[in-house]
């Protein structure tokens, strides 16, 4: 498998870029980012320095990674969205001073394996998106948000469950809930849900 990284990119020389990836027109990859296997970086997307990366991750045109996210495997960004660093942003320092790197403390948003967030969605950090979540578009995430759960709105809430095929679980009764797509059915349990024999 080779790695795909088109003319019009800017990705550092000391990125790690897995096998079998791709990089689009336009997109800037930072220093000591590492991608892993099988990722796609659409155009214009940028990822952070020292960002970290699964693999089979897909990252959509114009994302925007900031330093120090971590996207564990299968993770979704859609186009637009912003996953931010910075808990108190500011340009100066209250003596007016322009602020420099040393001036702040990134802070980093997680992505646990298999979850999205939706076109320009913002993901303020720090904050963790669990395995499998949907975050809807537009929506702006200032809270974890727990495994299989679907949010939405500004602040983002939970307003239902998804399955591993990314579709709205249907509420079955007895709090437990099936996939339209894989007639999975799954059942709550300790703020979130898991799957279960039907």
């Amino acid at each position: 498998m080779t790695i795909r990284i088109v003319d019009t990119a800017d990705v550092s020389e000391e990125a790690t870029i897995g096998e079998g990836s791709s990089v689009w027109h336009l997109a800037q990859i930072r220093e000591h980012a590492v991608l892993g296997r099988n990722c796609i970086i659409g155009r214009g997307a940028y990822i952070g320095e020292g960002v970290e990366m699964g693999d089979n991750c897909k990252i959509q045109n114009y994302a925007l990674v900031y330093e120090p996210a971590r996207l564990a495997d299968g993770v979704f960004i859609g186009p637009a969205a912003v996953l931010t660093n910075d808990l108190y942003p500011r340009a100066i320092n209250p003596d007016g001073t322009q602020k420099s790197a040393s001036d702040w403390d990134h802070v980093g948003v997680t992505l646990e394996r298999g979850s999205s967030v939706g076109a320009r969605a913002v993901c303020v950090a720090p904050v963790t998106i669990g395995e499998w979540a949907t975050v809807a578009a537009g929506a702006v995430v200032t809270k974890d948000v727990p495994p299989h759960a679907l949010v939405a709105g500004v602040p983002a809430r939970r307003i239902g469950w998804v399955g591993f095929a990314g579709a709205k679980l249907e509420d079955i009764g007895d709090g437990r809930w099936r996939c339209p797509m894989t007639d999975d059915v799954f059942e709550e349990c300790d703020s979130t849900i898991r799957k279960v024999d039907a």
